[in-house]
C-alpha cells in the first residue's frame, strides 16, 4: 500500500536531481525487518520477526514497539498493512498454520487472530487489505495449486487458484508480490484485476487475472495471462517485487539471494498492465528485494548491496551511494528488504527514511 503526502517536497527536488539518501532511524529493536506500510499523516507500521510490530506517529522521529499478537512470540510477520494510526493487519509467513492473519484496532495494545493458514503445506508470501475487513493473501501449496486467499467477516476462502508448475511458488521477501486492483482504469467491465509473481527453480511468471462483474466463480479458476521468464537455474533466483504506478505501467525486481551481488537479467518494466514485460535496458546492480514508484517516473529499488534508482519507467537503474556532505554510514544505502516510502526496513531493526532535501544539488 502506497501512499504519496510526502511527494510535494520530493518532486520539488527531483526536478533539479534524483539522488534519494536514506536517513538511518532508532527503531528500538534487533528484529529482522521485513514489513512496512506507510500510513501517511506521519504514520507508519512496521513488522518483522519474532512477532515484531512497530509503529510511529511523528513521522520516523520515536518507533514504538507494538504488544505482540497471542501466540505470535516465533511467527514472522512479513507482511503488513494499516489504515491510520489505530488499525493495520498483519501476516506471518510460514509452514501451514505458521501462517497467520491478525487485527488490531486500538492502535496495537491488543490484537485479535483473525486466520491461519488451512492449507498444511502451503505457506503465504503477501498480504493486500482494502479494508480492515477483507484482505487478499497469495499462497504457494505444495498440491501445485496457487491460490489467492479471500478474508473477511464470513472467514477465510480461496478466491482465485490455478495450477501451477512442480515446485512453484513465490517468495516472501517484502510484501511485494501480490497486487489486487478494485476497479481497474482500463475497462470498466472487469470487477477487479490479479496480479502476482511466481516462479520455479528455472523459471519465473508473472500472471493477470481479471474477473467481470457478471462472474460468480467461487474460486476462480484460470488466468486472463501468464508470461513466463528464464532467468537461470536456481531455487533463489526469482522475481522478488513488483509494483505499478497505474494500471498500465509497471516494474518487477528480484535476483537470486544467495548470489545478491550477482545481476542477473532479473528486471523488466511492462506498459500494458503486466500483459507483456521487456527487458531492462542496465538492471539494478545486484538482487533487490523491493521496488517502489516515488514520483515523475522515478522509482527506487533496494537490497542487501545497495540502492538503485531509474528515472525512466524501469529501463535504466542506476546505483545510489552514501553521500559523506550529509555524514551518511557507509552502509546507508545497503541492508534493506522492504519499501513503503520514505521509509525502509532491513535486518537487526534497520529502519532509513528518504530525506528529500538531499535531492538537490550539492
Amino acid at each position: 500500500m502506497q501512499r504519496h503526502g510526502w511527494l510535494p517536497l520530493f518532486l520539488l527536488a527531483a526536478c533539479t536531481a534524483a539522488n534519494p539518501q536514506w536517513e538511518i532511524q532508532n527503531s528500538g529493536t534487533t528484529a529482522d525487518l521485513r514489513g512496512i506500510d506507510n500510513v501517511g499523516s506521519r504514520v507508519a507500521w512496521a513488522s518483522g520477526a519474532n512477532g515484531t510490530v512497530l509503529r510511529t506517529e511523528d513521522g520516523g522521529y520515536l518507533w514504538q514497539a507494538c504488544a505482540i499478537p497471542p501466540g505470535a512470540e516465533h511467527l514472522d510477520f512479513r507482511g503488513i498493512q494499516a489504515f491510520d494510526a489505530n488499525a493495520a493487519i498483519v501476516m506471518s509467513s510460514g509452514k501451514g498454520d505458521l501462517s497467520r492473519l491478525c487485527k488490531t484496532a486500538d492502535g496495537c495494545h491488543t490484537w485479535k487472530q483473525v486466520a491461519t493458514n488451512p492449507d498444511a503445506s502451503g505457506f503465504w508470501d503477501s498480504v493486500k487489505a482494502t479494508t480492515t475487513e477483507s484482505a487478499s493473501i497469495l499462497g504457494d501449496s505444495m498440491r501445485r495449486k496457487c491460490r489467492v486467499w479471500s478474508w473477511s467477516a464470513e472467514g477465510l476462502a480461496p478466491s482465485y487458484q490455478a495450477k501451477c508448475e512442480r515446485g512453484e511458488g513465490s517468495f516472501a521477501a517484502s510484501n511485494s508480490v501480490l497486487q489486487v486492483v478494485d476497479t481497474p482504469q482500463v475497462d470498466p467491465v472487469w470487477k477487479y484485476t490479479l496480479r502476482f509473481a511466481s516462479g520455479t527453480e528455472s523459471r519465473a511468471y508473472f500472471t493477470v487475472f481479471r474477473e467481470e462483474h457478471t462472474a460468480t466463480c467461487e474460486p476462480c479458476e484460470g488466468q486472463i495471462n501468464r508470461v513466463g521468464f528464464t532467468l537461470g537455474n536456481s531455487k533463489s533466483l526469482g522475481i522478488f517485487s513488483f509494483a505499478f504506478r497505474d494500471d498500465i505501467v509497471g516494474v518487477f525486481v528480484g535476483g537470486d539471494f544467495k548470489k545478491p551481488d550477482a545481476s542477473p537479467n532479473a528486471a523488466g518494466y511492462s506498459e500494458d498492465g503486466g500483459i507483456s514485460w521487456s527487458s531492462v535496458q542496465t538492471p539494478p546492480h545486484g538482487y533487490r528485494s523491493a521496488v517502489a514508484y516515488a514520483a515523475a517516473k522515478i522509482w527506487i529499488t533496494v537490497g542487501p548491496n545497495g540502492t538503485d534508482v531509474s528515472t525512466d519507467d524501469g529501463r535504466n537503474w542506476r546505483a545510489l551511494h552514501p553521500d559523506p556532505a550529509f555524514h551518511e554510514p557507509p552502509d546507508a544505502d545497503r541492508n534493506w528488504n522492504a519499501l513503503s516510502l520514505p521509509f525502509v526496513v532491513g535486518p537487526r531493526g534497520r529502519i532509513g527514511k528518504l530525506n528529500p532535501h538531499a535531492l538537490a544539488p550539492h
